[in-house]
């Protein structure tokens, strides 16, 4: 742990997650030994009320938690386990948290269940909330899965958890995934051969998701292959989708894409509507393809073009493997499972001149 430095401005550190203050940091700020900080937090032994008011006030200045990860290794086991997802509105995620309790309620485990908003500063907190609840292993899905501090603390602690929706090339990280890139560039071969040169991505932040930025990476690669190397990306808030503004400046430019993949299924719809409210024709003028496969995406006009994942056993999978970890009869692996394209109307032949804005900021 580094050196403590001046006083606020380890405040000011600690309240943002970014550096834990440990037990042994507590115990000087209150002018204590760290068996006692250890009694007091966990209520045991004996000590005198003004010891205990120190060290509760360090721990409230120092906005300090306690270890529950590495203390939920010694902790009995209570059959539930804990799950950490990204959003709970997003309807891919609410369908792997069907498949996720499918499995675990017909193993008689119960789920306990948070969510990040897409913020690698909240893993942290949502993680000390899971092991809190005393649960016996972890499903998650974060930010970003092979250069992850967090997940680092969870494998030195041999905290049993699989990662669901990441890919880490991390020797020893279980993960429940599709091959983002594969099917990413699937995306770019079928733009290409409805004669599409002229394409472009709508993405969530990259460094939010690494399943966005697989899914830039594979479809950009699946473009240079056909020879086309330009293709612009936007990149838009995985929580305020609204992309209008961003989708008028980029038609106002005379070589405007005749084709948009959407880093998933929520954005491809958002975006379908922005095209809508600049008079612009899904697919006559612009073709558009999302990624998830999420039901309302069937149900919408044009109905949606999609790479389909399958994402509620997705979730039973995860658990299985996570059952099997606890029960010691699995290895951490990476699990890949089949995507596939999935037709729409919201794809066809390149027009025959791109949709550009004649009057880009009043045309409404």
């Amino acid at each position: 742990m580094l050196s403590i430095i001046a006083t606020t401005a380890k405040r000011r550190v600690y309240g943002r997650y970014l550096l834990a203050p440990t037990i042994k940091i507590v115990a000087e700020r209150a002018g204590v030994s760290i068996a006692t900080v250890s009694r007091v937090i966990n209520d045991q032994g004996s000590f005198r009320p003004a010891t205990a008011e120190r060290v509760q006030k360090a721990i409230a200045e120092l906005n300090f938690r306690p270890n529950v990860i590495g203390r939920s290794l010694r902790t009995a086991r209570t059959r539930s386990l804990g799950v950490m997802l990204p959003s709970l509105s997003n309807p891919v995620f609410a369908d792997a948290m069907a498949g996720i309790q499918d499995v675990a309620k017909e193993a008689g485990y119960t789920t306990v269940i948070t969510n990040t908003d897409y913020s690698a500063e909240e893993e942290l907190t949502a993680i000390h909330t899971l092991l809190s609840n005393r649960v016996d292993g972890l499903i998650l899905t974060v930010t970003q899965a092979t250069d992850n501090e967090l997940l680092d603390r969870l494998d030195a602690e041999k905290i049993p958890y699989v990662l669901l929706y990441n890919q880490t090339e991390r020797p020893g990280r279980c993960a429940v995934s599709v091959d983002n890139v594969a099917a990413a560039r699937e995306v770019a071969e079928r733009f290409i051969g409805l004669g599409h040169r002229r394409a472009g991505m709508v993405t969530g932040m990259t460094a939010a998701s690494d399943r966005a930025d697989a899914r830039r990476r594979g479809f950009l690669e699946g473009l240079r292959s056909a020879g086309v190397d330009r293709a612009p990306v936007i990149e838009v808030d995985f929580v305020n989708m609204d992309v209008t503004e961003k989708l008028r400046d980029l038609f106002a430019d005379p070589s405007a894409p005749s084709a948009l993949f959407c880093s998933n299924d929520a954005l491809a719809i958002a975006v379908i509507g922005a095209l809508r409210t600049l008079k612009i024709r899904v697919p006559e003028d612009v073709s558009v393809i999302g990624f998830d496969g999420i039901s309302i995406g069937e149900l919408i006009e044009p109905c949606l073009t999609t790479v389909e994942q399958p994402s509620r056993e997705m979730g039973r999978t995860a658990v299985r493997h996570l059952l099997d970890i606890l029960s010691g009869e699995a290895t951490r692996d990476m699990i890949t499972l089949p995507h596939r394209l999935r037709p729409g109307a919201t794809t066809g032949p390149v027009a025959a001149g791109p949709a550009v804005l004649q009057n880009p900021r009043h045309h409404s």
